[in-house]
């Protein structure tokens, strides 16, 4: 009898251990993006042309203000911020199209994307999760930015960078587990 009931708690020691990984917590964090990874967004990229290609055409390759919340619209003290966020560079530094962007000013925008598409799963024993003593989280995806200067309805600069493979483990081990939380709450309190 007792060897029964050793097995059975036994296993119901395993079911529990296992099953409770999916217990953990997992999320997305990811803006609706007009393409389905880093590739498509960097094929609608490619295919802008400066000098040639239209505000209607952007709109059409999915860098439209008004339809794709991840792009924001630039003023010229925008961009000059961009390309010019310290003294130690030069007008004289940057390219033709950037120089003529900022001559034009209110005449000059750009466009900003900034897509960001990540998924976490936390993943390791759910009690020491739970408890804070070792928390393990696994994120993947991609992101995506990109730098579209306008003028007078036609792009003049376009300039990208980007992730095109995020895989990032994180393990955050706190030996005295939720009360190390609370030492650095006392020390906040003790400070003010």
């Amino acid at each position: 009898m007792k060897t029964i009931f050793r097995f059975v708690v036994v296993l119901l020691v395993l079911v529990f251990v296992t099953g409770c990984a999916s217990m953990l917590a997992s999320g997305q964090r990811s803006a609706k993006a007009a393409w389905p990874d880093f590739a498509g967004a960097k094929a609608a990229f490619d295919r802008i042309v400066p000098g040639q290609t239209t505000i209607a055409e952007l709109r059409e390759l999915g860098f439209d203000p008004y339809q794709n919340p991840n792009v924001r619209v630039l003023n010229y003290l925008d961009i000059q911020n961009r390309f010019l966020p310290t003294p130690s560079i030069r007008l004289e530094d940057l390219p033709a199209p950037v120089r003529q962007s900022l001559d034009a000013k209110e005449q000059s925008l750009a466009y900003e994307l900034d897509l960001n598409v990540v998924s976490s799963q936390r993943y390791g024993n759910l009690v020491l999760d739970m408890l804070a003593f070792n928390r393990k989280t696994h994120e993947t995806g991609w992101n995506f930015k990109a730098l579209i200067l306008l003028n007078h309805d036609k792009v003049l600069y376009k300039l990208w960078s980007g992730q095109p493979h995020l895989d990032r483990l994180e393990q955050k081990k706190q030996p005295l587990g939720p009360f190390q939380e609370l030492e650095g709450a006392a020390r906040l309190s003790v400070l003010r």
